[in-house]
């Protein structure tokens, strides 16, 4: 694991706390909220799919609590966070999960558009603008958002995703500059490929580009378990880091990335032509 900044809290962090984590009926989110609560935190797990947030919940025991619902609707925002308070206390980190992949290709629709910007941005801005202010006032905060490599490099085959991770990545950043040093630490995930339903099925559309895309994440890098990347997580909020990068490579990328743009983009259009070679040869 590797990061670039130094330490935005201190030592003791929000672990202990109170935590809210969204997209937590599986995956990352689920390892995440897992994680938390062997380290002493109390949270409110919430998902789409209700039955499976209310599983894991039951699963964690008497720490953890299922609000169930669209992690982009304020009202869900607000009824998470009021839970956490009634049962727990006031929030004291927010893991902004919950993800879509959105669409593949130039022809992802308007409403595929909405779904990425919405689940993948404006869920973690409407989360912010709920407990920033409060988190002030008390001097202490942690916002955590889980974007992707692909916002600090680009996701080949969606563009839906590419774009709202980049401004997931983008935001985080924003919120570091702008209160890091009021009391409120801000960590951004930035993972490759993870064992998780978004990698096998997120982009499987029945489409080259959908085939490209997930042939992109498993080719590049290794594939990790969703209980590998909560670890990487808790380590990083102690430690306060900005990026929290399970696949250190992607550091390397990124510099290379921004070293010389031309050659990366050159790069990454071959990386594309091997992918669809690939795809023609494996349908043939």
């Amino acid at each position: 694991m590797t990061d670039t900044t130094d330490a935005q809290v201190d030592s003791t962090g929000p672990l202990g706390g109170v935590a809210v984590v969204t997209g937590a009926g599986a995956g990352i989110g689920a390892a995440i909220a897992a994680a938390l609560v062997e380290h002493g935190t109390r949270v409110v797990v919430s998902d789409i799919d209700a039955d499976a947030v209310a599983r894991i919940a039951a699963d964690l025991g008497p720490n953890a609590v299922a609000v169930p619902g669209d992690a982009a609707d304020l009202a869900v925002i607000e009824r998470m966070v009021d839970t956490a308070r009634e049962r727990f206390g006031p929030v004291d980190l927010y893991v902004a999960n919950a993800g879509v992949a959105g669409g593949v290709g130039l022809e992802s629709t308007d409403a595929q558009w909405r779904s990425a910007l919405e689940v993948n941005v404006m869920a973690q801005v409407r989360a912010a603008r709920l407990l920033v202010p409060e988190w002030l006032e008390r001097g202490a905060g942690y916002f955590l958002a889980t974007a992707s490599a692909a916002g600090l490099l680009t996701q080949i085959g969606s563009p839906t995703y590419s774009a709202s991770k980049h401004a997931s990545v983008a935001f985080a950043e924003w919120l570091s500059v702008t209160y890091g040093d009021r009391g409120i630490g801000v960590s951004c995930l930035c993972p490759m490929g993870v064992n998780t339903a978004l990698l096998h099925s997120g982009f499987s559309e029945g489409s080259p580009d959908g085939a490209i895309a997930a042939a992109a994440v498993t080719t590049a890098g290794a594939v990790l378990e969703p209980k590998d990347v909560a670890r990487e997580v808790i380590a990083g909020i102690e430690r306060g880091s900005f990026l929290i990068l399970p696949h250190p490579e992607v550091l390397e990328m990124y510099r290379g990335k921004g070293a010389d743009y031309e050659r990366w983009l050159s790069g990454m259009r071959r990386y594309r032509r091997v992918l669809e070679q690939g795809a023609a040869a494996g349908g043939e």
